[in-house]
């Protein structure tokens, strides 16, 4: 398992690197758009509707992801774009989480084939406009997720007591989240230095929000993408126990779906482009 992680993981860097570093965006815009398709069709399986249905499913959303690219519109997005996703994973996920994986099933069928290619053409969006802005910015949201989700792994580990939702992730705990917050906090303080220190050209996420709105902006900011990304995580994971699925699927080997990698990012994006952009604005 360890060696099939390991693979994978080098297969993807060895995609994702080349295309990120690139110096026109396209290419990021391209391999994103693929890994999104397929999770659009992880999605599809995963709420009932399977063979045929699901494939078109992934296909509409890389037709919509195209279309997108081909027509400018991801170096062009107004700033209402990204409160509408952002306000509906706060709503809606925090409703989800509520009701459980029992709860999910009784939602319409149609209302939840259609909300998942919704937040992945979102977040797929967010994702490329956040690279047209710059490398740096599209890597200070990256690594705020890893970031969290590493700090709070080895902090619920450490510290953990208090379980955050037994019913959905039984790994989790609160002592995990606050880790995760101040891992994600000891890196914007980091990285806001080495932006000052740099002249960096293109600032990072928590310049941006530091020359904004000062410290409670900084803090403020991360803390709520932190806790988007917790929410994220928790939302795939009772999709799938509803599911009755261990992963999203077997797309990568030793790492389960596309929709097990990528699912804290999904809130975090349009919500990080939201922030920013009300900033500038």
């Amino acid at each position: 398992m360890l060696k099939q992680r390991v693979v994978t993981a080098l297969v993807l860097l060895a995609v994702l690197l080349p295309a990120l570093l690139w110096h026109e965006p396209w290419p990021f815009a391209v391999v994103t758009l693929i890994l999104i398709a397929a999770a659009g069709w992880e999605w599809a399986r995963l709420n009932g509707v399977a063979g045929a249905a699901a494939w078109v499913t992934g296909a509409l959303l890389a037709v919509a992801c195209a279309a997108t690219l081909a027509f400018g519109w991801t170096s062009h997005v107004p700033t209402a774009v990204w409160w509408l996703p952002a306000l509906l994973w706060v709503a809606g996920g925090l409703w989800a989480l509520r009701r459980g994986p029992a709860g999910w099933p009784h939602a319409a069928r149609s209302l939840r084939w259609l909300l998942g290619p919704l937040l992945l053409w979102t977040a797929w969006l967010a994702l490329a406009q956040a690279h047209a802005i710059g490398l740096n910015f599209v890597l200070s949201v990256l690594c705020l997720v890893w970031m969290a989700d590493i700090a709070a792994y080895f902090g619920g580990r450490r510290f953990g007591r208090r379980k955050l939702a037994p019913a959905i992730s039984p790994g989790k705990s609160w002592e995990g989240v606050w880790s995760g917050a101040a891992g994600v906090l000891l890196l914007a303080l980091a990285w806001t230095w080495a932006d000052r220190a740099s002249g960096a050209a293109s600032p990072s996420l928590y310049t941006r929000l530091l020359d904004a709105g000062g410290w409670a902006a900084l803090v403020g900011g991360t803390g709520a993408l932190v806790a988007m990304s917790v929410v994220g995580d928790l939302f795939e994971s009772l999709v799938k126990r509803a599911a009755g699925a261990k992963d999203s699927s077997s797309l990568l080997p030793g790492h389960g779906g596309v929709l097990d990698r990528v699912d804290a990012l999904l809130p975090v994006f349009p919500l990080a482009l939201a922030m920013t952009s009300a900033a500038r604005s």
